[in-house]
């Protein structure tokens, strides 16, 4: 099931959150994740554009790249924010639909190649979108407005079929 190629984005591949229906289930490879449903966007706070980065499902997204990253935020005061904000899709009865997206704070130092990200909120919130959890609430208005406009302008009948908890939280209807 292809239904997402985003070929307006500048940057990266494809939104390629949706492929085979998941097969993982008792007996070989039970306990293991299955990602197919899952995409990684990032929210470049300073361009004011939100582009699918499937590098970040690793941590090495181009804005990863060659970065070293500390654990106190204080240490990279120079720092450009981003968010990488973790998306699942899911199917209901009206079709496809956004399940999960969390966000996560990062910034980044070219300069000094430093940059501040905590890995276990990243874990975590990857974790919790998988489960279908809406948590973009402390995101800054401006980047919540950049991904409710990227969300709705991917798929609009997506965005209406999700929550209205994403839709609330986002500001974007």
């Amino acid at each position: 099931m292809d239904l997402l190629n985003n070929n307006n984005n500048k940057k990266g591949s494809g939104f390629n959150i949706l492929g085979k229906e998941s097969t993982t289930h008792g007996g070989y490879g039970a306990g293991t994740l299955n990602l197919d449903n899952m995409t990684p966007v990032i929210v470049d706070v300073t361009a004011g554009e939100a582009y699918v980065e499937m590098g970040a499902m690793h941590a090495r997204s181009d804005v990863e790249k060659g970065i070293k990253f500390l654990k106190e935020k204080e240490e990279v005061p120079n720092g450009k924010p981003y968010w990488l904000v973790w998306i699942t899709v899911d199917q209901n009865a009206q079709g496809s639909y956004y399940a999960g997206v969390t966000a996560c704070e990062m910034t980044v130092d070219r300069e000094i190649r430093r940059g501040y990200k905590s890995l276990p909120e990243h874990v975590n919130k990857m974790d919790k979108s998988l489960k279908r959890q809406i948590i973009v609430d402390h995101m800054d208005n401006p980047s919540k407005e950049v991904l409710g406009n990227f969300l709705k302008g991917f798929n609009e009948k997506m965005y209406a079929n999700s929550e209205q908890k994403l839709r609330d939280d986002l500001g974007v209807l």
